[in-house]
């Protein structure tokens, strides 16, 4: 791969503007894109990048709906799947994630992302802590990070010894096995960017008051061990890339393309079908002569500053 020089400072900092505004619900996107065209007077461009939005938030909301009936279909025939979102940090897997379950009922579709292990989760089978996550029939569980934390974080950064990384490679692809068997679908993504834009994300983040949090030291460290972190993910992919569960690589330095091509390609994988619903008729409100509503006192209001 080719090195791409950093752009200039005031190109950094208008990607960096971009990625900010990216990064906020749908309905604000739109708002912030807004105030741009008001603030900054270029109709020709901005109007350029409203249209790519329309067609972004056009795209993104039909595969939404299409989410919608395939929660529907897992809901009727009690069906199984497990999703794993896996990448360098600020690849983007979290925004994938909020948008996959952003229509969804959560307690069908749910998320997994656990912290570091405890004194007594290390001294655990490892996949011990992963188990109780997993779904029962009529749900869906992502997995933000998973049981590949031991293939990646753990072996890059010492947290485990080399027998205990052997073993896991040996105890993965039949724990999989299991999960297919048992009547899981299992499904591996992983979220590939390159080396210049994952810095201008570290950047993006340092710059965004409301993403600070994400930057830990451990998000610090991974970029200095670019390179350790690849030949980890390359070990990783070929080790692990079995029949049964294979890995599915999402380019993901653009991350709206990145969504829709996941989402998309998520739905192409389950053989979901429209479910059909009752005619649904809201009934009459039952109203009782003596009945006097109390009023609230003033001093258990919220006040109403906005």
């Amino acid at each position: 791969m080719s090195y791409q020089p950093i752009p200039d400072h005031e190109e950094l900092m208008r990607r960096i503007h971009r990625d900010l505004i990216d990064s906020y619900d749908e309905e604000l996107e739109i708002e912030f894109e807004d105030r741009e065209w008001d603030a900054q007077g270029q109709p020709a461009r901005v109007e350029e990048d409203r249209d790519a939005r329309r067609r972004y938030f056009r795209e993104l909301f039909r595969l939404q709906a299409e989410l919608v009936k395939l929660q529907d279909w897992v809901v009727h025939t009690r069906h199984k799947v497990v999703i794993i979102f896996e990448g360098r940090d600020a690849a983007g897997k979290g925004g994938v994630i909020k948008r996959i379950t952003q229509r969804l009922n959560p307690r069908v579709c749910r998320v997994a992302a656990l912290p570091a292990p405890n004194d007594r989760e290390r001294t655990q089978w490892y996949f011990q802590r992963y188990v109780p996550h997993l779904p029962a029939a009529g749900e869906i569980v992502l997995f933000d990070r998973s049981w590949y934390n031991r293939a990646g974080v753990e072996r890059v950064m010492g947290f485990c010894n080399d027998d205990e990384y052997e073993e896991f490679f040996r105890s993965v692809p039949e724990f999989e096995r299991m999960l297919v068997r048992s009547g899981i679908q299992l499904v591996k993504y992983w979220f590939s960017i390159t080396d210049d834009e994952q810095h201008l994300r570290f950047l993006g983040r340092i710059h965004d008051p409301l993403k600070q949090w994400k930057l830990s030291p451990m998000d610090l460290e991974s970029r200095r061990r670019w390179e350790d972190y690849t030949r980890a993910k390359e070990i990783m992919l070929e080790r692990t890339h079995i029949d049964e569960a294979p890995w599915w690589v999402v380019q993901a330095v653009d991350k709206k393309k990145a969504r829709l091509n996941c989402i998309d390609h998520l739905l192409s994988l389950v053989p979901y079908h429209d479910i059909p619903h009752s005619h649904i008729e809201l009934p009459q409100r039952v109203r009782h002569e003596d009945y006097i509503r109390r009023p609230v006192p003033d001093t258990m209001m919220v006040p109403e500053r906005y």
